[in-house]
C-alpha cells in the first residue's frame, strides 16, 4: 500500500495574479476552505500517512497553514525549491529530503472528487501511473490530452484534438520514473520524466478519475466560493 506523498506547492500561480502576489495559491479557498487543506484530508482518506510538501513562493503561508501535519492527521516534512525549476525538480528535492518510493505526487492547487485519490491508487496497483480526466477537458497549453491504449500511456502529450482525456496533477511515482528526473534541461517537467521512462520501456498506467477543480484565474475565486454567482452568469 502506498502511504507516502509528495505535494508540489512551490509555484507562483502567475495566472492568478495579482492575488498570488500576496497569497500562495494553495492557501486560497474553494468552497470556503483552503485548497491544500481539502487535499490533505483527501490524501488521509486514501491511506496516506506521510507527506513531503515542496515550497517556494510565499512558503511561510503554506508552512503556517499545515504546521507539523498533526491537525490534518499526517506526518509532514517540508522541502524547499529555491527557484521555479519545474515539477520534476520539485519531486527530486522532495526525494532528497527523505520522501520514499513508491509515492503519490500531487499538485497542491487541485480539489479532487471525493474518493478519487483512493480510486487512483487502487487502479495504479503500485505501478507507475498518471491520472486522466474528462472534466475539465483538455485545453492546451495548460491542460494537454494524454494518449492511452488499453489503460497504458503511450504519449503524455497527444496531438489528437479529439482526444477527450486530459492529464490531471496526480501521479504514482516509482523508481523507474525517478531515474529520469532532471534528464533534459530546466525547467525540468514531470511529464518529460514519465515520457522518457515510457520510451525506455516502462509501463505507465492511465487511471481515469472524475472531475477536478482549481483556480485558474482571479474570477474563479468568486465562482468556486459563491456558486450562486456562477449559476447567475
Amino acid at each position: 500500500m502506498v502511504t507516502e506523498t509528495i505535494v508540489m506547492a512551490a509555484g507562483e500561480g502567475r495566472r492568478l495574479r495579482p492575488l498570488t502576489e500576496r497569497w500562495a495559491k494553495p492557501v486560497l479557498p474553494i468552497d470556503g476552505r483552503p485548497v491544500l487543506g481539502t487535499l490533505l484530508r483527501e490524501l488521509v482518506s486514501a491511506g496516506v500517512t506521510r507527506v513531503t510538501i515542496v515550497t517556494g513562493h510565499l512558503a511561510g503561508q503554506v508552512e503556517r497553514l499545515v504546521g507539523d501535519g498533526r491537525g490534518w492527521g499526517v506526518e509532514v516534512r517540508f522541502a524547499a525549491q529555491p527557484e521555479p525549476a519545474g515539477s520534476a525538480d520539485a519531486v527530486a528535492r522532495a526525494l532528497e529530503a527523505g520522501a520514499a518510493l513508491p509515492c503519490v505526487v500531487v499538485g497542491a492547487d487541485t480539489v479532487f472528487s471525493a474518493g478519487d485519490v483512493a480510486r487512483f491508487l487502487a487502479g495504479a496497483g503500485g505501478r507507475a501511473a498518471v491520472a486522466v480526466r474528462r472534466d475539465p477537458p483538455p485545453s492546451p497549453p495548460h491542460r494537454v490530452p494524454v494518449a492511452a491504449v488499453d489503460g497504458r500511456v503511450s504519449r503524455l502529450v497527444d496531438d489528437d484534438p479529439a482526444n477527450p482525456l486530459g492529464g490531471a496533477p496526480l501521479w504514482l511515482l516509482t523508481a523507474e520514473i525517478a531515474a529520469h528526473l532532471r534528464v533534459d534541461r530546466p525547467p525540468y517537467e514531470l511529464g518529460n520524466s514519465y515520457q522518457a521512462a515510457i520510451d525506455a520501456g516502462t509501463e505507465v498506467r492511465a487511471v481515469e478519475i472524475g472531475k477536478t477543480r482549481d483556480l485558474t484565474d482571479p474570477l474563479d475565486l468568486v465562482e468556486e466560493n459563491f456558486p450562486y454567482l456562477k449559476a447567475a452568469t
